[in-house]
């Protein structure tokens, strides 16, 4: 069986998926959530997966890969859906793991779909919300409790 470059180029997408989409896996397990590298890796890689095929069975049809990123990104919230538990305290909790989860397959089609730049760019970004967005969520709920209480009456 020959390997052609297409085949070489296919590979290169995937592994950087898996590599993109383990990188937030990471985080998710430093900080001991429900879906860790290899849950995101593997969404990732499923994604750019079936993008790549997609473009080569399809001969990059619009309408084609359209309809695949459509059915994956809708199922993909099925199993983000699966990450969320609702505490009998009304806390709700794994919103941010079935976020990313949700990212990591988009960021898994960048790659299948061969723009890697962009998805690395989010990677990017998306570290930064999640590593910052909890710290600054504390600041604006210390903030707005300041607020809250100087317009109390005293």
């Amino acid at each position: 069986m020959k390997i052609l470059l297409l085949d070489f180029d296919i590979f290169l997408r995937l592994i950087v998926a898996v590599f993109l989409g383990g990188l937030i896996g990471i985080n998710r397990f430093m900080h001991k959530k429900p879906a860790g590298v290899r849950t995101h890796a593997l969404v990732s890689l499923g994604a750019a997966l079936m993008i790549a095929l997609n473009g080569v069975i399809s001969h990059d049809d619009a309408q084609a890969f359209s309809r695949v990123a459509q059915g994956l990104i809708t199922g993909i919230g099925f199993l983000g859906a699966g990450l969320i538990v609702h505490r009998s305290d009304n806390v709700v909790e794994g919103l941010t793991s079935a976020a990313s989860i949700w990212l990591t397959a988009a960021i898994g089609l960048a790659c299948g779909a061969g723009y890697i730049d962009i998805a690395a760019f989010v990677v990017i970004l998306a570290l930064l919300v999640i590593n910052l967005g909890g710290a600054l969520e504390r600041w604006a709920e210390r903030w707005m409790q300041r607020w809250r209480d100087d317009k109390s009456p005293h």
